[in-house]
């Protein structure tokens, strides 16, 4: 029987490819439901972007429901390691349940943790993930401005270094003033966020839901622009359209009036 390692090195022994799949990751769930549909039989509850396909849902990603997982009878149940908790991985893994667990935290290792799941799947790369490869392989469009990326307030917490989010700001060409700041999510008050000197702010709708009332007023001054976290977050077939979406949200930002 064929040996497989997912992103931690955790050894799965698969009699065949996997033809039921149980999806804790909402962006992995987007990436099985466009190119192996048939094949997606769970997922969670905030798993948005299914397509066609409408999968068991299996509660949250945090809190997600073993009972109604093991009556899927999954053959694979893919996970990741910031976004569900070991003790629901081990638990799955302790009734018997193959569990792949992805790590994230750059677009190269998206781009390969794919690679080795389509593989595991026995489907070779589709062809959004070639695309996307090809898409954010080229030089950065815009300029080094100086970028903060909040992700949650009260208490505010940013993208920090060695994170899937910061290294898609990286490669859109912004420096991230949080890089030097300890942890992957730092936690600071607005007053130091504001002391780093950001020229524009990034807000996205997820995990927090900034919006035009919540969030451009903490920043007066600054450009802000309000983007979408799936295109900053989830690693999957929207990929395909992030960058462009992104640049073209920043150029806005950076070219429209100063809010505050």
């Amino acid at each position: 029987m064929p040996t497989h390692s997912d992103d931690l090195g955790r050894p799965l022994i698969l009699v065949r490819p996997p033809t039921r799949i149980v999806s804790l990751v909402p962006s992995l769930t987007e990436a099985l439901a466009t190119t192996v549909p048939e094949r997606l039989v769970g997922a969670t509850d905030f798993c948005t972007h299914t397509g066609a396909v409408e999968p068991v849902r299996v509660r949250g990603t945090k809190n997600p429901d073993h009972v109604a997982i093991g009556r899927l009878g999954p053959d694979l149940v893919v996970a990741n390691r910031e976004e569900n908790r070991r003790v629901d991985v081990d638990r799955l893994a302790g009734a018997g349940i193959p569990v792949w667990v992805t790590e994230i935290d750059s677009l190269g290792a998206a781009f390969d943790s794919l690679r080795r799941l389509f593989d595991v799947l026995a489907v070779g790369a589709p062809p959004w993930l070639l695309q996307a490869e090809h898409e954010w392989s080229r030089p950065p469009d815009l300029p080094a401005t100086r970028a903060l990326v909040p992700i949650w307030r009260d208490p505010w917490m940013v993208v920090g270094a060695a994170t899937f989010a910061g290294d898609v700001l990286r490669r859109l060409g912004p420096v991230n003033v949080a890089d030097g700041a300890s942890g992957r999510y730092p936690k600071r008050s607005l007053e130091d966020l504001t002391g780093l000197g950001p020229d524009l702010v990034l807000l996205p709708d997820e995990p927090y839901a900034f919006s035009a009332t919540d969030g451009p007023e903490a920043f007066p001054g600054v450009a802000t622009v309000l983007v979408s976290g799936r295109d900053l977050t989830w690693y999957g077939p929207s990929l395909v359209m992030a960058r462009r979406r992104l640049t073209e949200s920043i150029v806005d930002a950076l070219d429209g009036p100063r809010r505050g």
